[in-house]
């Protein structure tokens, strides 16, 4: 009787904190997934400011390229404002999330697909987030986009 008592307690428990996890993923997958809605906002309204909000600001921050690696949140955001002057030159963003998986309580990555929707051109890519959570707030560590070739 006691053993039985034993292992329907153990059950219960795993149970709950299966639930937990659970919970948990929803929680940030509804979060990074709201973070990257407000990302397309911001781009969409021509704020750039705005747009890396979602970034770490932090000189570990790393964006991968077509250039290479960009160290540094202030390295990254001159690189966004050079690379789109305008609202014209920035056109509208629009994601699919392709997948997300976390990994630990704090880091989720996720795989998504991009498309810029310009007067003159529309281009595409896909990128790799690696998000990080500090305190409360979800921030993009890690960015590797690459446009996919027009030709």
């Amino acid at each position: 009787m006691k053993l039985s008592l034993l292992f329907s307690l153990l059950f219960i428990s795993l149970l709950g904190n299966l639930n937990a996890q659970i919970t948990t993923q929803e929680e940030a997958k509804k979060a990074i997934i709201d973070l990257l809605q407000t990302q397309e906002r911001f781009w969409n309204q021509g704020d750039i400011d705005g747009f890396m909000k979602a970034y770490w600001n932090h000189p570990s921050l790393v964006f991968v390229g077509k250039n290479g690696p960009t160290y540094g949140y202030q390295n990254t955001l001159e690189n966004y404002k050079k690379g789109y002057p305008n609202k014209e030159a920035m056109g509208d963003l629009h994601f699919d999330i392709l997948h997300l998986q976390q990994w630990e309580a704090n880091t989720v990555q996720l795989i998504g697909k991009f498309r810029l929707t310009r007067k003159d051109d529309q281009p595409t890519g896909y990128f790799t987030l690696l998000f990080r959570k500090f305190d409360t707030a979800w921030k993009i560590v890690s960015d590797h986009t690459s446009a996919k070739s027009l030709n």
